[in-house]
């Protein structure tokens, strides 16, 4: 999945599938993970938001079904 690079101390890339609606986050640590089911409204707001990753925090993780993947 093509990610996008971010200016954040916590997330460096988000890439999102509108399809499966499938969110993909590269954190700043290297680790990547999938989240599913995420509507394409959330991605947006979470792209406009000041701080990206505090509204991921807040409003995506341990809201959404997710997995590792590196």
């Amino acid at each position: 999945m093509e990610r996008i690079a971010l200016d954040s101390e916590a997330l460096a890339s988000v890439g999102y599938d509108a399809g499966r609606h499938v969110l993909e986050v590269e954190f700043t640590s290297g680790r990547v993970y999938q989240y599913f089911d995420v509507p394409r409204h959330e991605v947006e707001r979470m792209l406009r938001a000041e701080s990206r990753g505090a509204y991921f925090s807040e409003r995506v993780r341990d809201r959404y079904r997710f997995e590792q993947v590196h």
